[in-house]
Parts: C-alpha cells; structure tokens; sequence
C-alpha cells in the first residue's frame, strides 16, 4: 500500500491596514486561524491613506495580538505588505484572502474586491468571516476618532493597543 502523500498546506491572508489592530480585527484573525493551515496576516503599507501609526508599529501590534492564539491548528505570521494583495498571494502560495465584514457597506465594497481579484487571481478564494455580534460597530476610524477625542476605547482594543493610543493622544482611555 503506497504511504499517504503528504497535503499541501491550505495558506490563507488576512490583509489590511490594521490602524489600529482592533477586537473585531483579532476576532477574525481567530475564526480564520481555525479554518486554515497557515493564516498570513498582511499588514498594508497603506500609501494611499495617512496612518496614525508607522508599519512597523502596526506589524507589531499585530504579532502581539496573534502570538497566543488558542484552539487553533494554524501557524500564523505577521508580514507587511506593498502592492497588489493578489501578487503578495501568489508570493506567498496562498489559496485564499479572508476579509472581514461587519455591515451591507462593508459586503459591497468586499464582494466588488473581490470579483476585481478574482479577475487577476482566479486561484485564490476570498473568505468573507463576520466578527462576533457585539463586536461588528467597532472600526480601526472609529477607535482613532474616540481616542483623539479622550474616549475610552478600552472595549474595543487590546490593552497594549490602548497604551499606544493613549501614547498618541494622551487623554485617550484604554479601559
């Protein structure tokens, strides 16, 4: 009897310009790490858009938030990113993008995403994974604006990204 082949890894990436890293972005980075071999988080360099905080502080909030990932079979890498998300996938061997949505806004934007990249990767599937309930109001926007203006957004970010808010904008609350 010929011995079993040994599987290709199913890779997946979760992108996105993660400013800042949010519970709702760690809820999908979790639900995603359970489906896959390998979840590459792709951090985007973001050119297009001014960010609060610098890619390598956004990549290492990122790899804090993911180095402890219970319940999950998945090797999971932090990588920043620049260009097309379907190069960085081919790049990377990847078979699927996941991409959360909270919201009709977000499927529209994503299922259009999607069909563009399909066009120049039709290989890879993207994933759409929803954030648990009580999570899907909270957008990295929305985190930015309540910590500039002293909020608390403790509820919402880690605690490590709460100090580096708080950091930012010293009248920020993280909890």
């Amino acid at each position: 009897m010929p011995s079993p082949q040994p599987s290709t890894p199913r890779i997946a990436v979760y992108s996105g310009t993660f400013d800042p890293f949010t519970l709702g972005h760690d809820d999908v980075l979790r639900r995603a790490a359970g489906l896959f071999d390998v979840l590459i988080i792709a951090v985007a360099a973001a050119h297009h858009k001014k960010t609060l905080f610098s890619l390598e502080a956004r990549v290492e909030q990122v790899r804090e938030a993911s180095k402890n990932i219970a319940n999950s079979k998945a090797t999971v890498r932090v990588l920043p990113f620049d260009g097309l998300i379907m190069d960085f996938c081919a790049e990377h061997q990847a078979c699927a993008v996941v991409r959360g949505i909270r919201n009709l806004t977000d499927f529209d934007y994503e299922a259009q995403m999607a069909a563009m990249n399909r066009k120049l990767r039709p290989q890879v599937e993207t994933v759409f994974l929803l954030p648990d309930a009580p999570l899907q109001c909270i957008s990295s926007t929305l985190v930015r604006e309540i910590s500039k203006l002293g909020g608390d957004v403790g509820q919402m970010v880690s605690p490590a990204v709460a100090a580096a808010l708080a950091g930012v904008h010293p009248g920020a609350k993280g909890g």
